[in-house]
């Protein structure tokens, strides 16, 4: 192409450059811009380059000049600084609901919005994942065609699957349908909290939903789903694991309070116990994985009521202890000082 004809290219070419090739570490110098257009096959003069640059200032552009010896251009990032690109960097990383290869497609375009310098910074962390990962390469594409669902009001109908240990999809034999009424993002996790006949309010990992599709049939709309309060849910709900609601009163250290308050967050009403407890009663889905996070406190908490699951949590217990009937007698743990280990309270 001839470089009368790449002229109308200018504009465009120059933009792309000092969006690539420039950040405030990395200011390049006219004669820079000059060398790199002439590579494109644009002409372009000395004069006609400051008034180019003062077009895309126009524009809106931010352009800055760094003073010196010799002056020097940079680029300020259109729309999302080095910080927040980060963040969306660790967050893409941190996703269990993204495959590797999406993830690594993710950072890519991430680093499409800074210079090339500034994404190397995004890139270098792809090495440290070792995080476990999903292997549904579409859950991205479901989470879309879900938050479509939900908009249009629709029922959807999808195949539900488990993984075996040959990590093959099992595929549920029946086809499921249910109303959707939001998405919810725990433990680095999608899960869609829906309404069926079946379970009523229920939720389903969004990465082991396969063939979603909008039904046309309007959502199911009952006295429990009007009432549904999807950041309440997700509090009730320890690790999406379904169980019975439950009003659980329970007695903890006062150095839990903090994690208390994380977990139910601050309207949560902590009664003094004593000097060194307090109670607090909170509506939990009652399952496994809560009790798990109880047991994690050792004797920092006490389930007080209702009976059924104070029962239920010792049953619980002793099942796991029947599995070691040779194991010696636990003795109470030392308490750790922050000194010695200053991640004592779990998450």
């Amino acid at each position: 192409m001839a470089k009368t004809e790449n002229q109308k290219l200018k504009l465009l070419v120059l933009k792309e450059y000092l969006e690539r090739n420039s950040d405030e570490e990395h200011p390049v110098t006219v004669q820079d811009m000059i060398e790199y257009l002439e590579g494109r096959e644009i002409h372009v003069e000395r004069k006609s380059l400051y008034r180019d640059i003062q077009q895309l200032l126009d524009y809106g552009c931010d352009i800055v000049v760094s003073k010196g010896r010799t002056a020097a251009y940079y680029m300020n990032p259109a729309c999302l600084d080095q910080a927040e690109l980060k963040l969306l960097a660790d967050a893409v990383l941190a996703s269990k609901f993204l495959t590797e290869k999406k993830s690594g497609e993710l950072l890519k375009k991430l680093g499409a919005l800074t210079s090339r310098y500034q994404a190397q910074e995004l890139r270098r962390d792809l090495v440290v994942s070792g995080r476990v990962k999903s292997m549904n390469e579409s859950v991205i594409y479901n989470v879309d065609a879900l938050h479509e669902a939900i908009r249009a009001g629709s029922q959807i109908s999808f195949r539900y699957f488990e993984w075996n240990r040959e990590k093959q999809r099992v595929y549920r034999p029946e086809l499921r349908i249910a109303s959707p009424y939001g998405l919810c993002w725990d433990d680095a996790n999608y899960y869609l909290i829906a309404y069926t006949e079946k379970h009523g309010i229920t939720h389903f990992r969004v990465d082991k939903m396969d063939e979603i599709r909008q039904t046309g049939q309007p959502r199911v709309q009952t006295e429990e789903t009007r009432s549904l309060d999807l950041s309440r849910y997700g509090k009730q709900v320890f690790g999406m694991f379904n169980g019975r609601m439950e009003r659980v009163r329970m007695r903890f250290e006062n150095s839990l309070a903090g994690v208390v308050i994380d977990r139910f967050g601050k309207q949560i009403m902590l009664i003094p116990d004593g000097e060194e407890h307090f109670i607090c009663m909170a509506e939990i889905m009652v399952s496994p994985t809560f009790f798990g996070w109880v047991a994690s406190f050792g004797s920092r908490i006490q389930l007080l009521s209702p009976d059924s699951v104070v029962q239920s949590f010792a049953e619980h217990c002793r099942a796991i202890l029947a599995q070691y009937p040779s194991a010696p007698a636990p003795q109470s743990p030392e308490r750790m000082t922050e000194k010695q280990d200053p991640w004592e309270v779990p998450e």
